[in-house]
C-alpha cells in the first residue's frame, strides 16, 4: 500500500503567529528582540514546524546573538 505525501503548507511569519506559536510550544511570550530575530532567521513564510523549532531553538540561544548590535 502506497502512503500519501504530506503536504505542509507555510504560514506567514508574523509577530501575532510567532506569539501563538510560543504560547503553544513554551507555555510563555516571546520578548520582541526573539520575534525580530526569528522573523530575519526564517523570511516571510515557513512551515508550522520550522517555526516550532526556531521558537525553541531561540530560548536556547545566548543573549549577544539574537540582538542586534547597535
Amino acid at each position: 500500500m502506497k502512503k500519501a505525501a504530506v503536504q505542509q503548507t507555510t504560514v506567514p511569519v508574523s509577530e501575532l503567529n510567532l506569539k501563538k506559536a510560543a504560547l503553544r510550544v513554551l507555555g510563555q511570550r516571546l520578548v520582541s528582540p526573539e520575534v525580530m530575530y526569528i522573523q530575519r532567521t526564517l523570511g516571510n513564510k515557513a512551515t508550522q514546524a520550522e517555526i516550532d523549532a526556531t521558537i525553541v531553538a531561540v530560548r536556547k540561544m545566548p543573549w549577544a546573538s539574537i540582538v542586534i548590535p547597535d
